[in-house]
């Protein structure tokens, strides 16, 4: 499920951000924390083989393999190849909710073109929308693990009331090895034509364009979803990022090891046993790598993941209340309060008023306010300038 905080940063405060740190739900303490656990005791295990269960000899070659790997380790362009793995796949996350179909934009235009309130201008009007979020559904549960669990089977959604039976029958006979959430769209087609032979579909200025050309956005951006899903990021971007980042980290766990200081390494003048700065590397960089792992894929089950449910559940309820309580509602006409006004002011609250701007705020432009002294300018000399600057004598003939 997404995790909002909009209204906790609607206003910049002291400390904003920091207080977020305190969250655990969809946090990235939740994330890494079990990672984090495991990289700390493999630290502490070398580090008390190195101090205590080697020998003198052995020790001074661990610490050879140690200096050698401080160097090492600087080999690996990590923060330039996850930075730009991590943007590439929050760009794609955000692509595909942006990609997502709603069914509004179709029931704007079924209300306005088959708007009468006879019993089949209402089925076919209902019949239209259900096709839409039939469509849509049986598209989510070849995606999303949510989506799967609550329609695991075609039966499942003649159950929901989004099929009928004798249109799961059509479903089920077409025979092709494809996949079929389009085929309600064919239906939906179908008996747009279907109401326009009937004469309920009013068309008076291209109205069967419009809706299918609403209709096959509907649909190139159920495609984009597909494709989404079809076309994941190359394993081999994925494997570099993961290997580069965790090769990483292997390093560190030699090069981050505090030294014998009578040996007098450079920049070994402490010996600390527990290597705070380096579990905080471990912290962030790995936290990177993991909301790319929660992000890659918003349509299972973590945190941050899309309302699967919530998009089924609101797409149905709105998409009926629009083609059906709401068709032929019609508001009766009267005169606004402001009537007769011309400076037109809509009123504030008390808790309003600190926010209002005073009239000589208003904004008229950024260089509305600039003051500067126009010279005129005789036509002559303009002339003389634009032939200077052309390259031609200003003199006689």
């Amino acid at each position: 499920m997404t995790i909002s905080y909009q209204f906790n940063v609607a206003t910049a405060s002291f400390a904003g951000f920091p207080k977020l740190l305190a969250r655990w739900k969809g946090s990235v303490y939740k994330l890494v924390f079990k990672e984090v656990l495991v990289y700390a005791s493999l630290y502490i295990i070398i580090s008390f083989v190195y101090r205590i269960a080697l020998t003198e000899p052995q020790r001074r070659t661990f610490e050879q393999v140690c200096l050698h790997m401080e160097i090492s380790v600087n080999f690996i362009p990590l923060t330039f190849v996850l930075g730009f793995y991590v943007s590439f796949v929050v760009g794609r996350w955000w692509d595909q909710w942006n990609s997502y179909p709603w069914p509004d934009r179709l029931c704007f235009l079924i209300i306005l073109y088959i708007s009468g309130t006879d019993e089949r201008s209402r089925l076919i009007r209902r019949t239209l929308v259900r096709y839409l979020n039939a469509s849509s559904v049986l598209l989510t549960r070849s995606v999303s693990i949510v989506a799967k669990k609550r329609f695991p089977t075609f039966n499942h959604l003649v159950e929901a009331g989004l099929l009928t039976k004798e249109e799961f029958t059509y479903f089920e006979d077409l025979n092709i090895q494809y996949a079929k959430y389009w085929v309600p769209l064919v239906w939906f087609t179908k008996l747009v034509d279907q109401a326009k032979n009937e004469s309920l579909f009013k068309d008076p200025s291209g109205g069967m364009k419009q809706i299918m050309d609403e209709l096959m956005n509907f649909r190139d951006k159920q495609a984009k979803i597909w494709a989404f899903d079809y076309v994941s990021v190359p394993i081999v971007y994925t494997q570099v990022v993961t290997l580069a980042t965790y090769m990483y980290f292997v390093g560190c766990l030699f090069s981050r090891q505090f030294l014998d200081p009578a040996q007098k390494y450079e920049n070994y003048v402490a010996d600390i046993y527990i290597p705070i700065f380096t579990l905080l590397q471990f912290f962030f960089y790995v936290g990177w790598l993991k909301v790319a792992e929660s992000l890659i894929n918003p349509w299972g089950e973590d945190d941050d993941d899309f309302e699967v449910n919530w998009i089924i559940d609101r797409n149905m309820q709105v998409s009926y209340a629009m083609v059906d309580d709401m068709s032929n509602q019609n508001p009766g006409l009267e005169k606004d309060r402001y009537w007769d006004e011309h400076d037109v002011q809509l009123p504030y609250t008390q808790a309003a008023m600190e926010a209002k701007k005073k009239p000589n705020l208003d904004h008229l432009g950024s260089t509305m306010n600039l003051r500067y002294e126009v010279k005129a300018v005789s036509q002559a000399t303009f002339r003389n300038r634009n032939l200077t600057k052309a390259g031609r004598p200003t003199g006689g003939a």
